[in-house]
């Protein structure tokens, strides 16, 4: 009889009736969530996979096991027939055997009879297609087989998929009963390859519970920030779920044994005060030689994770707190001498990762500090570190902060307009399709304008001003104006390139404007380019509108025309000097065209009269004689009757401007 082939461990785990084991880890609660969960942020440091790129490494490995796991025996070719090598019956009882071999290894298991019963109700309660009442129905039966067993069977890898799928779908009474039953364990299983999504699900719904399943990370924070599985779940919690002062007891053992000892964490109003001033509070009452213990601890738990970066945890806000909260005690020393000799060992631990900091707050206001209290020397290395990224910062709220701030502190313009500057120009058609990309452009043309930046966004980039008062020789209004000079070649040729695309497009329109009011250089050919689009026949084609009918584009071309923006504060336009508005009309009159300009303002409901108008206003301007002739002429009195018996917006305001022409 031919002997039994030995079972492969893919057929042992679905002969089993259970969860196949290589989905086992993967975490799908991601899908469940509701809206309003907040999101990681991602490194900027981490391309944007494709969900088909996210395979599991376990799914690759039995892919292959599916492909080339057994042995390629086939017999060599020949002109006779391979013999027949298959006995039916041999196999039969090989299967047999294999069977039962099977059935022994998992009696021999512990708590064997449990899993088979649990692996049975799961299938039901984890179907898709299945109504709420009746998941609910199979959730109870499933949690009545686990009750009092859940710490014994969490650990493996399908057991902690059924315990999952009890968290997942169950009520918060079932959650909160497994939360409670696994209390003591926490650590262990953040550790454990499967039941480290089951902490992530509990801290995220069982709000009652999270502060004692941190409080067991407590004492083990820096330990498990360094292991490869651990880290992730301290990551989610201190990002996505935890609280205040949930956030502080996990930054705490950054302090140091000392501080964890003798710090109350009761959770007391006293106790939660002391955590909300984090690392200043532990050292406002500290003696010098405390106070220089407890920042040598800090320091060191910094070096080993710095140390470590392919761990995982340079990437994430715990750190980033951590390191920030040094800085600023290290900088708040009363020996000047001794600060500067701390705030650049820190920077020489982390120059090289500068780029995994940049996505969080307290990361990119630790690269900030380093930007603006840096040597020559230390800004260049900085540069270095970040040029592979500036595409991706530019697009990230916090990461491009710190790209302004270097443009603002950097005295050495040259080096940035050769090392920042064409990363950003040169990604132009990427990056004008978000508010942040469009920001970016625009801080290198007219930055801290309130007309694209919030007060508050205003007021972050403020706060490294004092420190570029101390750090920095060359005036504000110089550097604006060499880095502006050194984008706008780049700018002013995109905008040509690109214009008849980009003014059909809302926010583009804006970052066109701000580029031809206040570049620098010769921007005739990028006005061409803008005119011609606006000469097309009106109103437009069947596939798309002409630009006079588009509310952002006519608005570009009407304050082309006056020449700036309009003022609230002063109740008038305030000119860009280095735009001619007059040259721009007199253009306009050559390259649209009388047909199209009486259309204008004769069709549709848009604004096409009110960019006639601005058109007529610009032309009584100095220079602008013979463009005034040319419109004179063509709005005469046949003209002027079309214009009156139309039903476009703005005809009493045309026709003041053409009375005045």
């Amino acid at each position: 009889m031919a002997a039994a082939p030995k079972p492969t461990k893919k057929r042992l785990a679905t002969s089993q009736g259970g969860p196949k084991p290589k989905k086992a880890h993967v975490d799908k609660s991601s899908k469940s969530a509701k809206p309003s969960d907040k999101k990681r942020s991602r490194p900027v440091t981490v391309p944007v996979k494709d969900d088909s790129e996210s395979d599991s490494e376990v799914e690759d490995i039995e892919d292959e096991a599916d492909d080339g796991g057994e042995e390629n025996d086939s017999p060599m070719e020949t002109d006779d027939p391979p013999p027949n090598r298959k006995d039916p019956a041999a196999s039969r009882e090989a299967h047999k055997a294999q069977k039962l071999l099977q059935e022994q290894r998992r009696g021999a298991k512990p708590h064997s009879t449990l899993l088979v019963d649990a692996k049975r109700v799961w299938c039901l309660a984890h179907a898709k297609n299945l109504n709420a009442d009746d998941r609910q129905k199979h959730i109870q039966d499933l949690m009545n087989v686990i009750r009092g067993h859940v710490k014994d069977i969490v650990f493996k890898h399908d057991a902690s998929r059924i315990v999952q799928t009890v968290v997942k779908h169950g009520r918060q009474k079932e959650r909160d009963e497994i939360a409670s039953e696994l209390k003591g364990k926490y650590k262990e299983l953040a550790q454990n390859k499967y039941s480290k999504f089951l902490v992530s699900k509990l801290i995220r719904l069982c709000p009652t519970h999270r502060p004692s399943i941190l409080k067991e990370f407590q004492g083990q924070v820096i330990r498990l920030l360094l292991h490869r599985e651990a880290t992730s779940v301290l990551a989610d919690a201190f990002e996505l779920y935890a609280n205040a002062y949930e956030r502080a007891l996990l930054v705490r053992d950054f302090y140091g044994k000392e501080t964890s000892l003798f710090t109350v964490t009761s959770g007391s109003e006293q106790d939660k005060e002391l955590a909300r001033k984090g690392l200043a509070g532990v050292l406002e009452s500290a003696d010098p030689e405390r106070r220089k213990r407890v920042l040598s601890s800090v320091k060191d738990a910094l070096t080993s994770i710095f140390n470590n970066s392919d761990k995982g945890a340079v990437t994430h806000a715990v750190v980033h707190r951590a390191l920030w909260e040094y800085i600023v005690a290290v900088n708040s020393s009363h020996d000047e001498a001794d600060a500067a000799k701390q705030f650049r060992e820190i920077f020489e631990v982390c120059q090289d990762v500068l780029a995994e900091l940049v996505h969080t707050k307290d990361g990119s206001r630790v690269v900030r500090e380093f930007l603006a209290r840096g040597s020559a020397k230390d800004r260049k290395q900085i540069l270095k570190v970040l040029k592979s990224h500036v595409e991706r910062m530019c697009v990230d709220d916090e990461a491009q902060i710190v790209l302004f701030t270097a443009l603002d502190v950097i005295d050495d313009t040259k080096l940035v307009v050769k090392t920042l500057v064409p990363e950003m120009t040169t990604a132009a058609n990427t990056l004008c399709q978000t508010p942040q990309g469009r920001r970016a452009l625009l801080y290198l043309i007219v930055p801290r304008i309130r007309r694209h930046f919030t007060p508050a966004q205003i007021a972050t980039l403020a706060e490294t001003d004092e420190l570029r008062a101390q750090t920095s020789k060359k005036a504000p209004e110089v550097r604006e104006a060499e880095i502006r000079a050194g984008a706008s070649e780049a700018l002013i040729d995109w905008v040509k390139d690109h214009g008849a695309r980009l003014l059909r497009e809302t926010g583009a329109s804006l970052v066109i404007t701000e580029i031809l009011l206040f570049a620098d250089g010769d921007k005739t050919a990028a006005g061409e380019t803008l005119l011609r689009a606006a000469s097309a026949s009106y109103p437009g084609d069947e596939h798309a509108q002409h630009p006079i009918d588009l509310p952002h584009s006519s608005r570009m071309y009407k304050t082309l025309l006056q020449g700036g923006h309009f003022s609230r504060a002063t109740d008038a336009i305030e000119r860009a000097s280095g735009w001619d508005a007059c040259a721009f009309a007199q253009r306009f009159v050559d390259t649209v065209g009388r047909e199209v300009c009486i259309a204008m303002c004769t069709q549709g409901e848009c604004n096409g009269a009110f960019v006639v108008a601005e058109l007529c206003a610009a032309v009584m301007g100095e220079g602008g004689e013979a463009a005034r002739e040319t419109l004179k002429k063509w709005f005469d009195a046949e003209a002027v009757k079309r214009i009156e018996a139309g039903n476009a917006k703005g005809t009493n305001v045309l026709l003041g401007k053409i009375a005045a022409l």
